[in-house]
């Protein structure tokens, strides 16, 4: 079965690939990462092994994991190497030397920063709620935004977030003294003043997120996955795992079905021109069933 899915895996790596440079196309990228069990020879026990996820934006709509041995910063610098654009993250600081040359640009995450408040409502509980209620203010906002275009919603953010945020960040310089920095608010307002910059960028652009949840729902396959696969057999399972599970994630993002698609896939990309790869991607394979339904 492990051999089957390998060369399964294989034979889309091309596809794969030509993802992949799609995605690193796109003005925004969505990026978080989960760990994962890996059975290694050497050792008695699994270790842990890394999936990190790439979300494209609405001009190259395709979800890519990729696999990689550790957490090291390795993985997301050689993954997005010649990347121009937006990188919305968790605040790790394996990202930070990739905004080094301002090719790459940090956005940072609302959600995250908001549960990192909320955590800390059972030890000092007005300062938590203070700052989750102001949080939540510039997400009413958002939902205000909803459906405008990227120029009415920079807009909209510039005339009723941007003064919420301008407010918090006054309110959270006065609150850094009267707190200890290792208490759970203390972290709270040490990590928001400390990601400031990247966590008001959202306001620069309206084709910006305010925060990261695109990711982070790609990755809630992975999370239900370990419950049942519980781990990968080999460093070359996690990549293979990878690579199919990018092809069956973008399907179910375009309401495709995986079974059928990859049935199609599997049928007839050996003898497809390589220069014709494009008909197979998950978005483009859907446009061309629903053509042939439409002549029928």
């Amino acid at each position: 079965m492990c051999g089957w899915m390998g060369q399964c895996g294989e034979l889309v790596l091309p596809l794969y690939e030509l993802m992949i440079n799609r995605v690193l196309k796109s003005k925004v990228i969505h990026t978080d990462d989960t760990p994962v069990k890996v059975l290694d020879p050497e050792l008695d026990h699994a270790r842990l092994g890394r999936i990190w996820v790439y979300v494209g934006d609405t001009d190259y709509p395709y979800i890519i994991y990729d696999y990689t041995r550790s957490r090291s910063r390795d993985g997301p610098a050689d993954f997005l190497s010649g990347y121009k654009g937006f990188l919305q993250a968790d605040a790790y600081v394996g990202y930070d030397h990739l905004n080094k040359d301002g090719d790459i640009i940090e956005v940072a995450c609302w959600a995250h920063t908001r549960r990192k408040f909320v955590d800390s409502q059972t030890t000092d509980a007005f300062r938590s709620i203070m700052s989750a209620t102001i949080i939540h203010n510039l997400y009413e906002v958002e939902k205000k935004a909803k459906g405008l275009s990227s120029t009415r919603r920079y807009d909209l953010r510039q005339q009723e977030a941007k003064p919420e945020l301008e407010k918090f960040h006054e309110w959270l310089l006065r609150q850094k003294p009267q707190v200890l920095p290792k208490s759970p608010i203390g972290d709270a307002i040490g990590y928001t003043l400390s990601n400031w910059e990247a966590l008001s960028r959202y306001l620069e652009d309206g084709d910006l997120a305010i925060d990261n949840n695109k990711a982070e729902r790609a990755l809630r396959g992975i999370a239900v996955g370990r419950g049942n696969w519980i781990f990968y057999g080999s460093d070359n399972g996690g990549k293979t795992a990878a690579i199919l599970t990018s092809l069956v994630a973008t399907c179910k993002d375009h309401n495709i079905n995986p079974f059928a698609y990859l049935r199609d896939v599997f049928t007839r990309i050996s003898a497809h021109p390589v220069n014709q790869l494009e008909e197979f991607l998950p978005d483009n394979w859907k446009k061309n069933i629903e053509n042939i339904a439409d002549q029928s």
